[in-house]
């Protein structure tokens, strides 16, 4: 994308160069480079197209407000992308362009659909709201969330509002962001197919339940809860997930394993999902590691699942017998991905949560802590017998 719009600003200097011999081509010239600048520049990153809609919202304010008031109540803050988009066919909102970018951006499958949504930021706005105080549009800014300054919020007039990053305003505010719910869900569908493309066929028909097939030694999540969920106020809810790590139990592999923790909304609250979360039979001495993740914004499925599984797979052929260490070599597999991993996936992308090192099958684990004391967990071992 940087390398297109340095392209466009070069052919614009030239055409300002020429200018002196044909002024009407020239300036024709400029406009359309101008345009084409500008439209990449609305959709070269996933804030950009969050900044670029928030804006337009705004600008159409008074045509949106009454289906907006119509939908919302104390019980639903969110205008879906369903319900954002349905405006879309009298506004020039410009949607289908934003989703498709967003596609691209996040490395999901265009069937994904719509993914924008309208959210208000807290209950306590909607009474203000429903009594006409005029709105701001916000978005969250690109970068670290940890780096963010202050926060940008259109009004209906095209005004710029500076908001404080960690303090909800007091002007009611609507958020333009991801369903994050809707674009984890296909994002970890498409990491899955990556990481199961990896498993030998061989892998997939010594998984298939057979006759004479034994019990299914099993881990369940009891309990989880999160003592920080890395998120300022206009991220919403918390979208995390887990990656098991562990060895192939018949090749010198690594096996990643991505877990959806879909329930895991706010930090300090206790959840009890009985969750299944290990298969033991996929790994090797019995021991495995499980590391959680928070979904922010621009993370690109598709390469993320790919460089984890090449990272893995590289360390792995570094190590010259696996079988000598035995099940040790697991948390230098997981440290060497942490370590591995670029600054830039990690800068309001998905964020590292914690760490189990070592959890081992037929154990129980009771109020265990992980490596950064941000998540507690119950595990449980539960045999589950074939029909």
């Amino acid at each position: 994308m940087t390398t297109k719009t340095t392209k466009l600003l070069t052919l614009m200097a030239l055409a300002s160069c020429a200018s002196a011999f044909s002024p009407l081509h020239a300036t024709e010239m400029t406009q359309l480079q101008l345009t084409q600048l500008t439209e990449q520049t609305q959709y070269e990153n996933v804030s950009a197209i969050k900044r670029t809609l928030a804006q337009k919202i705004a600008a159409n304010y008074t045509m949106i407000a009454p289906a907006l008031k119509q939908q919302l109540s104390q019980y639903n803050l969110v205008f879906n992308p369903q319900a954002l988009h349905s405006l879309s066919a009298n506004i020039p909102l410009e949607l289908s362009q934003a989703n498709q970018a967003l596609h691209h951006l996040k490395g999901l499958p265009s069937q994904t659909g719509d993914l924008l949504q309208l959210r208000l930021a807290h209950s306590d706005m909607l009474v203000e709201w429903q009594q006409g105080q005029a709105p701001l549009f916000a978005f969250a800014p690109q970068g670290n969330d940890k780096h963010w300054t202050h926060i940008e919020a259109f009004d209906q007039f095209g005004q710029i509002h500076t908001l404080d990053v960690n303090e909800l305003p007091t002007q009611p505010t609507f958020i333009i962001e991801l369903d994050q719910h809707k674009t984890q869900q296909a994002g970890l569908a498409v990491m899955k197919n990556i990481f199961a493309a990896n498993h030998s066929q061989t892998e997939q028909l010594q998984m298939t339940p057979q006759g004479d097939a034994e019990p299914l030694s099993t881990s369940v999540l009891n309990k989880i809860r999160l003592n920080n969920d890395q998120e300022p106020w206009i991220s919403g809810k918390a979208e995390v997930y887990g990656i098991v790590t562990g060895i192939d139990p018949s090749r010198d592999q690594p096996v990643l394993d991505v877990i959806d923790l879909p329930y895991l909304d706010y930090d300090g609250t206790d959840y009890h999902p009985n969750q299944v979360i290990i298969h033991w039979q996929r790994y090797r001495w019995q021991a495995v590691d499980l590391l959680l993740m928070e979904q922010d914004d621009n993370t690109n499925y598709k390469t993320l699942a790919s460089k984890l599984l090449d990272i893995a797979v590289q360390i792995m052929r570094t190590i010259p017998d696996p079988q000598v260490q035995g099940y040790a070599i697991i948390p230098q597999l997981t440290n060497e991905l942490l370590k591995a991993m670029p600054d830039g996936w990690f800068t309001n992308d998905d964020d590292y949560v914690d760490v189990f090192y070592t959890l081992f099958e037929g154990r129980q684990y009771q109020g265990h802590r992980g490596a950064s004391s941000n998540a507690t967990i119950t595990l449980t071992p539960l045999m589950i017998n074939p029909r």
